[in-house]
């Protein structure tokens, strides 16, 4: 048989063209491509922009479908399903980049954040805990180390709350010795319930030694030394808190009232009031002088001229009320009436009011209900900030 070269010569330009084809199809079909996955992200990012979440979503799932490899986009589409409260939806993305072989450490770090906020915000906190523990040394280290904080404070566990304090501050990422002092306290109000006074009296021996000026820690002995039947013990604990802590001075005076008038001691704390009164009118301060007064055997007339000279100084609602509750009223058959109505009136002033989220409540608290901040309700009612 012989060979015909023909064929060849003749075949040559065939398969050149067929090539030619094939290559420019390849070349269109990748710029469609190429074009198609930009320009659903930037409709998505449109939409995003323009606080339009559903269709953001929609365009940025487009987008990834288009280029499965894109890691940004699973971020960004993990972070809206978070934002959403689709915390399934954003588990199952950040878990996909994270089971991916060709992530990079830094991006495989950055996913793992991700997951362990995704947890935090579902309410899965043994989950969160472990995702976070796995960022030590990464660049993620400092928030993954306040997540736990926020973590472990969530669910109470001071002791390890602690623990993460103390490696914050040694990083220094801030001074966590107010919060040591609380984590403390909250230990020893455990140790309190179950019995354990000397334990209890332990931490709050501690807490003083880390936060010396931290008011909560002598209230909290005070009122242990209180219960312990030692009142005597809890008013010289309160004087000293009166010169550690002067801020706090509106939440001791009360206390130190009452302890005074268990161990006898009216005449010295009653001494020690109106000397903080000269330098810091309080309405707290000028009931707890109000109280030891009259226990002392003074006039019901002095209440209320301590009320009128309150008045003289400060604008109080609260000390009108209060100083025309022992007045005699011309049209006297009113005065119950009145006198309701004024109450009604300040009970929304005797509040405390959270400095951070606004969060109002009758009583004083270390960390606020609303917002979970420490030390972020004033010792002075609402009337008076």
């Amino acid at each position: 048989m012989e060979f015909d070269l023909s064929l060849i010569l003749l075949a040559l330009p065939i398969a050149f063209v067929l090539g030619w084809i094939a290559s420019r199809f390849d070349m269109r079909q990748l710029r469609i491509e190429n074009r198609q996955a930009p320009k659903a992200y930037f409709k998505g990012l449109n939409f995003l922009l323009n606080e339009q979440q559903d269709q953001a979503i929609d365009a940025f799932i487009e987008a990834v479908q288009s280029d499965p490899d894109t890691s940004e986009l699973h971020f960004a589409l993990g972070n809206l399903f978070r934002r959403r409260g689709e915390y399934e939806r954003a588990v199952r993305v950040h878990q996909h980049l994270l089971s991916r072989g060709d992530l990079s450490p830094d991006d495989r770090h950055r996913a793992q954040h991700a997951l362990a906020l995704d947890y935090l915000k579902a309410g899965l906190l043994d989950r969160a805990e472990e995702a976070l523990l796995k960022l030590e040394g990464t660049r993620f280290e400092a928030q993954a180390r306040l997540a736990l904080l926020a973590n472990y404070e969530r669910s109470r566990d001071w002791e390890h709350a602690a623990q993460i304090a103390q490696k914050l501050e040694s990083k220094d990422q801030g001074s966590f010795r107010g919060r040591l002092a609380h984590y403390l306290c909250e230990q020893a109000a455990t140790c309190v319930a179950a019995k354990e006074h000397a334990q209890a009296t332990a931490y709050l021996n501690q807490a003083m030694h880390i936060a010396p000026s931290a008011p909560r820690p002598r209230i909290d002995l005070a009122n242990l030394q209180y219960q312990d039947g030692n009142p005597a013990l809890a008013c010289e604990t309160l004087t000293q808190a009166l010169v550690t802590t002067p801020a706090a001075i509106p939440l001791i005076a009360p206390l130190l009232a009452r302890h005074a008038l268990a161990s006898g001691q009216v005449a010295r704390s009653l001494s020690q009031l109106k000397t903080v009164y000269t330098h810091t009118p309080s309405l707290d301060v000028l009931d707890a002088i109000v109280a030891l007064e009259a226990a002392s055997g003074a006039p019901t007339a002095t209440a209320r001229e301590w009320y009128a000279h309150h008045l003289e100084s400060e604008p109080s609602l609260v000390a009108a009320a209060k100083w025309i509750a022992g007045e005699k009223l011309e049209h006297e058959q009113f005065h119950p009436q009145v006198q309701r109505a004024l109450d009604q009136a300040v009970k929304p002033l005797t509040r405390y009011r959270c400095a951070a989220c606004g969060f109002e409540a009758k009583q004083h608290f270390w960390q606020c209900p609303g917002c979970q901040a420490w030390d972020s309700y004033p010792a002075r009612r609402v009337e008076e900030l």
